[in-house]
C-alpha cells in the first residue's frame, strides 16, 4: 500500500513538470502590461476594461487574469454591479510595477526575452557541456560578454537586470560584514551602480569606482549613475585584459560564477597584487552546500551559467581554494540565508 508520501509524487512530477507555465503567465502579464494599467487605475477593473487597454481579447485576458490570481499576483471581487473586477496585490504593486524602486520587472523581461531562449537548449547544454548562444540567437559565444552584449538594446536589457537584482538584494550583501575599514572600493564589474549605490549608502565614508568595460560605463553614465551620486566615479577597462587600480576592497558581485576556474584563480591574483596590504576581496555569489544537496536556488543557477556562460555556481570551500591559491588569506564566509551569500578575504 503506498504510503501519503507516495501518494503525492504524481503530483510533485506534474508541478516540476508544468512549472514553466507559471514563469510564461508571469512573463506575459508583465510583457502585456496587466500590472501597469492596475496601478495606473483609480479603481479595480474588469477584464473587459483591461482587454479594451490592453488591446488584447477579453476570453484571452480573463483566463490571464484568473489565472495571476491563482498565483497570488492579482486579488478579485464582485463588485455591486455583479462584475469580477482586478486589482494588484501589495507583492504586484512593490515588485513588478515599473515604477517601484523594487521593482523586478526588468529582470522578469531579460528572463522571457533572453534567459528563456537559452534554456530551451538545455539539454543541448548537458550533452556538450558550454553555452547556447549560437543556437539560440545565432552568435558566436567565444567572446561571452560580446555576445551578452551583442546590441546597445541587450546591453541595457541585461543592466537592467542586474540594477533591480542589486536594489533588493545589495544592502544585505554590503552589510553582511563591515566594509567601513575600506575607504577606497572598486566594483569589478560594477554594470549599473546598483550595488556601488548601496555601498556608499552603508558606508558613507568611503567612495566606489565602477570599474567595467567603455561602453557599459558609458549606458552607466546615460541611464543609471547621475552628477548626484558624488562618491561614485568610473574607470574603463577589462579586468582580465588591463591592469587593476590599487584599492584597499575590491569587490566581485556576480562575477566568478561566470568563469572557470582557471579564468578566475587569473583574476583573483590580479585583484591580490593590486590590493593594499591589509585590504580584501568582497565576494558575493550564490553558493552551494558542501555535498551540492542544494540550495534549489543555486543549483538551478548553475545550471543557469552552463547554458549562458562559461561558468557555474561554487561551494564556500571552492571560493576558500581560489582565493588562497590567489594569496588571499582569513576567509570568511558568510550564509545570508537569502539568495547571494558573501565571501570577505583579506590580503
Amino acid at each position: 500500500m503506498a504510503t501519503a508520501e507516495q501518494e503525492m509524487y504524481p503530483r510533485k512530477i506534474l508541478d516540476y513538470m508544468e512549472g514553466f507555465l507559471v514563469s510564461k503567465t508571469l512573463f506575459a502579464a508583465c510583457e502585456l502590461g496587466v500590472f501597469e494599467q492596475l496601478h495606473a487605475s483609480e479603481r479595480p477593473l474588469s477584464a473587459g476594461e483591461l482587454a479594451e487597454r490592453l488591446r488584447s481579447s477579453e476570453d484571452g485576458t480573463a483566463r490571464l487574469l484568473s489565472a495571476c490570481v491563482g498565483l497570488e499576483l492579482l486579488t478579485a471581487h464582485t463588485n455591486t454591479d455583479s462584475q469580477v473586477v482586478y486589482s494588484n496585490t501589495e507583492m504586484s504593486t512593490v515588485f513588478l510595477t515599473q515604477s517601484s524602486p523594487k521593482s523586478l520587472y526588468h529582470s522578469i523581461q531579460y528572463s522571457s526575452r533572453t534567459i528563456y531562449l537559452c534554456w530551451h537548449y538545455l539539454t543541448d547544454a548537458v550533452r556538450e557541456g558550454k553555452n547556447q548562444y549560437e543556437k539560440a540567437f545565432g552568435i558566436n559565444s567565444k567572446d561571452l560578454f560580446e555576445a551578452m552584449y551583442r546590441s546597445n538594446e541587450e546591453m541595457l536589457k541585461f543592466m537592467q537586470l542586474m540594477n533591480s537584482i542589486w536594489n533588493i538584494c545589495g544592502q544585505d550583501v554590503v552589510t553582511t560584514f563591515d566594509l567601513s575599514p575600506f575607504k577606497c572600493i572598486y566594483d569589478l564589474g560594477g554594470c549599473s551602480g546598483a550595488l556601488a549605490k548601496q555601498c556608499v549608502s552603508a558606508y558613507p565614508q568611503s567612495t566606489v569606482t565602477i570599474f567595467d568595460l567603455p561602453k557599459v560605463v558609458q549606458m552607466s553614465r546615460e541611464h543609471f549613475v547621475s552628477a548626484q551620486d558624488s562618491q561614485i566615479s568610473f574607470y574603463e577597462g577589462d579586468f582580465f585584459k588591463d591592469a587593476l587600480p590599487v584599492a584597499d576592497l575590491y569587490i566581485l558581485a556576480r562575477i566568478l560564477h561566470d568563469w572557470t576556474d582557471q579564468r578566475n584563480l587569473e583574476l583573483l591574483t590580479k585583484v591580490y597584487q593590486s590590493c593594499r596590504p591589509g585590504g580584501g576581496v568582497l565576494l558575493v555569489e550564490s553558493l552551494l552546500h558542501e555535498d551540492h544537496t542544494g540550495p534549489l536556488t543555486a543549483q538551478l543557477y548553475s545550471l543557469n551559467m552552463l547554458v549562458q556562460t562559461e561558468g557555474r555556481e561554487r561551494t564556500g570551500s571552492e571560493y576558500t581554494s581560489l582565493l588562497t591559491a590567489a594569496g588571499f588569506t582569513n576567509v570568511q564566509i558568510h550564509r545570508t540565508g537569502k539568495i547571494y551569500d558573501a565571501i570577505l578575504a583579506c590580503k
